[in-house]
C-alpha cells in the first residue's frame, strides 16, 4: 500500500501532506526531525489519509491536494474537523 497523508503539528497547529509506503515510520520519522520541512514544529499527529495498491496513484493524489484546488477540498472533505478545531 502506499499512503497519502495529512499530518497537523500539535504545537503550531499548521499541516503537511506526504506520501510513504509506511505511514507509521514515516509519522514517527517526522517526530524524531527527521523531515527539514516539519523539524522542531512536532509533535504531529495524523489527522487524515488516503491509501492506494499503486505508487503512481498515490503520488498523483499528493501532487493534487498540495495545490490550492487540493487544498480546498481537504478542508471540504474535512469540515467538520476544522469546524471544532477553530471553534
Amino acid at each position: 500500500m502506499f499512503y497519502v497523508y495529512v499530518i497537523e503539528s500539535e504545537s503550531t497547529g499548521k499541516q503537511y501532506i506526504g506520501y510513504s509506503a509506511d505511514l507509521k515510520e514515516r509519522v514517527a520519522k517526522h517526530n524524531r526531525n527527521g523531515n527539514t520541512s516539519t523539524s522542531n514544529r512536532g509533535p504531529w499527529k495524523v489527522i487524515y489519509y488516503e491509501a492506494y495498491l499503486e505508487q503512481a496513484d498515490a503520488l498523483g493524489r499528493e501532487k493534487f491536494l498540495k495545490s490550492g484546488s487540493g487544498w480546498k477540498f481537504l478542508k471540504k472533505q474535512m469540515k467538520h474537523y476544522f469546524e471544532k478545531k477553530w471553534s
